[in-house]
């Protein structure tokens, strides 16, 4: 974590949607990128359920339906799954409730669930200000404030500290309350207080740690449950202990408990000396407590002042989530003004960061021309941009310094919550509908034989191969082809076709990834589109732990459902250079490998990136601004350079958030394309038939020349295959001049399973012109998890 001074605060701003109204008292959970906000108060209790996307910047009010609760504030708030449960709470002034709901956020379904009391005992008696935790398929409840006074104005306070827990059902509903016996001493009474549940990675104990509260006085001690010998505690920590407080929140992240807010003594004033009479004030001090250490750490202490208005300003009452390392604050109070007998409340949301983000996937490519890249990566939750670097074997040139001569460089500043900003859209829906999902990936190292050694297959490829024969004898005569897909990155392959020597030296990374591609093949999304799946005004319901999020802004991710009998869920993939075997000439000499140079591309919002030129940094001339704590050059002093046809440029990407630049991805490389050759087939659709599949694709883009044939090739089971699963045997099953074919279901029973991401049967499609045949279009058809047979 950074320290104090270098904590770099995010105040969100520019939001759309209904924004909810101040208040405190309220609570929040995370559902992935969503976060959930129920209750509290300002001149009245709130009972609308609110919801914020963390990705779009959007809020909106969800149709909830059912046994809608009443409004509550200082309730417990937990999320189990897309499952939320409220327990308690504030729903008048003075009276306390002790009902439980529950909402099935899939749905946003609400329902009054009402548990078994305890085999002994009394169930849990109306309260507010208690803490309600979650681990497993349990609820733990500790303390919070009772009214002892049947009349809910004449409140008379009882601080409690009972322990219950509280045993849910799977998916939906409760089994019922229970008084666990605990040993040791037991914490102190108390509302107001945080507890949070933590287990380390090398113990199977999970721990529950009560900090602070309200007992007529505030309090900064720290408590410790063994949730499995039931056993309390209270650790020695190390490090400067916060200041005693209430209605603060804590957060955990990784091993760290942060600590927020709350109100907290007057500076100067002895607590000890008379902890009932001192005057008591917000903060806006920001602590952690490492749990497998027991050390705190103060990174904003209570005398540090804001005056930029960097970072929230003091409250109590607040709501805290964590969304992967990024801790979201919403609301709160900060003050009481005694002459309107009301408490003043804070409209802002902030984020922090608290670490770098982790390295996302290798680059991945969607297209490749003469001399561009259309290029993509996994999303990384939670980030504001990434840094897209290359290199080459070339030595580079400079060729403009006029920053605006590269229209897909994304500026230094980025607005974090307008990630989707620069996507392309397609014309209309038809145009994913349309589109089967697929990608495109360089396929490096493939080879061809004429004679290729089946001796190690099943006698069933042996039949494959005699009824493929007649297909096949168009291409040179060939009875068969075979394709091997070499292994690692900076490894090439001679393609042998007869005579004719076809070189293909081009990469494929280690992962595959999805985006949807339209018959232009631009990239809409980047998920594969699951024939299960349905959409419901702006996102996706794929299963039980989807969400049904009510968005006025266009989504295009997952938003067409293919019905399972027509389309069938594909992959594609497209490698970058033509099967030819013709090679560029090229009159600039190599650099030595250790004299690369990785160059910056630029930095994008989203996932995505064309790639034409990249920025030339000169040595020792480099003019730094920042993101975050990172350096990164002044790319308006920077010269660029075009790429280069039929050249390989190796690509790596880094995340970027508010802690700075994470750690770069693995490398990739591709090569850019030799003119004159065709472009890859585009569109790829899979269809069920009586015969077997209907495979069927759209000519290239760019043909450059009329398109003499397509070829089409299976992956195909091989001892070889299963000796080392990353080398793909491929047979030709089509060759022609239309842009469909059939693949019978005695084809596939032969054909090879990739399990390298999610089960597929994979597939390559490429086109032949004059000058040969073009970069191949890889089809990944996806099966399930299941390995039964295709078609099945």
């Amino acid at each position: 974590m950074a320290a104090p001074s270098l904590l770099n605060w995010r105040r969100v701003s520019s939001f759309t949607g209904p924004v909810p109204r101040a208040r405190h008292g309220h609570r929040a959970v995370a559902i992935r990128e969503l976060m959930i906000i129920f209750g509290g108060g300002n001149e009245g209790i709130a009972d609308e359920l609110h919801v914020y996307n963390t990705v779009t910047n959007q809020w909106f009010l969800p149709a909830v339906r059912g046994d809608i609760p009443p409004g509550c504030a200082a309730h417990g708030f937990v999320c189990d799954g897309t499952r939320i449960l409220v327990f308690g709470g504030m729903v008048e002034y003075g009276r306390y409730s002790n009902e439980l709901y529950e909402l099935q956020a899939s749905r946003w379904l609400w329902k009054k669930v009402k548990p078994h009391p305890p085999s002994s005992g009394l169930p849990p008696c109306p309260r507010l200000g208690h803490s309600f935790s979650l681990y497993g398929n349990k609820c733990y409840l500790f303390g919070g404030l009772a009214n002892e006074s049947e009349d809910s104005n004449n409140n008379v306070p009882r601080y409690l500290n009972d322990f219950y827990e509280l045993e849910l059902q799977h998916g939906s509903g409760v089994v019922g309350w229970s008084i666990p016996v605990t040993k040791g001493i037991v914490p102190s009474p108390r509302e107001s207080h945080t507890a949070v549940i933590y287990c380390k990675r090398d113990s199977g104990s999970p721990k529950m740690y009560v900090f602070g509260g309200m007992c007529g006085a505030r309090l900064d001690d720290l408590w410790q449950l063994d949730l499995e010998t039931m056993s309390w505690s209270k650790p020695e920590t190390k490090g400067t202990v916060p200041l005693p407080r209430s209605l603060h929140t804590a957060s955990v992240i990784g091993n760290k408990m942060y600590i927020f807010g709350g109100w907290v003594p007057h500076k100067g004033e002895n607590i000890e000396t008379s902890p009932h009479d001192c005057e008591w004030r917000c903060t806006s001090s920001f602590s952690y407590l490492n749990l497998d250490t027991a050390e705190w750490t103060t990174l904003v202490s209570d005398s540090q002042e804001d005056k930029k208005n960097s970072r929230p300003r003091p409250r109590a009452g607040h709501c805290a989530v964590a969304i992967g390392t990024r801790l979201y604050f919403w609301s709160g109070r900060d003050g009481y003004k005694k002459a309107l007998n009301s408490q003043v409340c804070c409209k802002d949301l902030w984020y922090l960061d608290t670490e770098k983000p982790p390295a996302p996937s290798q680059v991945q490519l969607i297209k490749a021309t003469t001399n561009s890249f259309h290029v993509k990566w996994d999303e990384v939750p939670t980030v504001e941009g990434y840094l897209l670097q290359l290199n080459t074997d070339l030595p580079y040139q400079a060729v403009s310094s006029d920053p605006s001569a590269s229209p897909n460089m994304q500026g230094v500043r980025m607005d974090p919550h307008r990630q989707g900003s620069n996507s392309i859209i397609p014309n209309s829906i038809s145009d994913i509908v349309n589109s089967v999902k697929s990608e495109h990936t360089a396929v490096k190292g493939t080879s061809v034989k004429n004679k290729p050694d089946i001796k190690a297959s099943t006698d069933s490829n042996a039949s494959l191969h005699s009824s493929l024969a007649a297909n096949a004898s168009n291409h040179n005569s060939c009875v068969v082809d075979m394709l091997r897909k070499n292994e690692g990155p900076h490894t090439s392959a001679n393609i042998g076709v007869l005579s004719s020597c076809l070189d293909l030296r081009t990469v494929i990374p280690e992962t595959s990834v999805s985006s949807t591609v339209s018959s232009a093949q631009t990239m809409v999304t980047q998920q594969t589109i699951k024939t299960e799946s349905s959409s419901t005004n702006g996102a996706v319901v794929k299963d039980e732990t989807s969400l049904t999020t009510f968005s006025t802004k266009a989504e295009v991710d997952e938003t067409c459902a293919l019905p399972a009998t027509k389309i069938s869920r594909v992959e594609a993939h497209a490698a970058t250079m033509p099967f030819s075997k013709e090679t560029p000439s090229n009159p600039v000499a190599m650099v030595k490998a250790g004299e690369r140079q990785w160059c910056d591309v630029g930095i994008f919002k989203n996932n995505t990136a064309l790639v034409s030129q990249f920025y030339l940094l000169p040595k020792g001339k480099q003019s730094i601004s920042k993101i975050g704590n990172a350096d990164v050059p002044d790319y308006s002093l920077l010269k660029k350079q075009d790429l280069v046809p039929g050249t390989g440029y190796r690509f790596r990407v880094a995340a970027i958030n508010g802690c700075g630049i994470g750690p770069f991805s693995k490398i990739s490389e591709f090569k850019t394309c030799i003119p004159g050759f065709p472009g890859a087939p585009s569109a790829v659709r899979i269809s069920k038939n009586v015969e077997g599949i209907h495979l069927s694709w759209e000519p290239p883009t760019s043909p450059s020349g009329n398109i003499l044939e397509y070829s089409a090739y299976l992956a195909i089971r091989t001892a070889q295959i299963q000796d080392n699963p990353s080398q793909l045997v491929f047979m030709r099953i089509y060759c022609g001049l239309k842009t469909s074919c059939i693949v019978t279901a005695g084809q596939l029973a032969n054909a090879h399973i990739d399990y390298t991401s999610r089960p597929a049967i994979v597939f390559r499609i490429s086109a032949k012109n004059e000058k040969g045949y073009g970069p191949a279009t890889q089809v990944r058809w996806l099966q399930g998890n299941n390995k039964k047979a295709p078609l099945n």
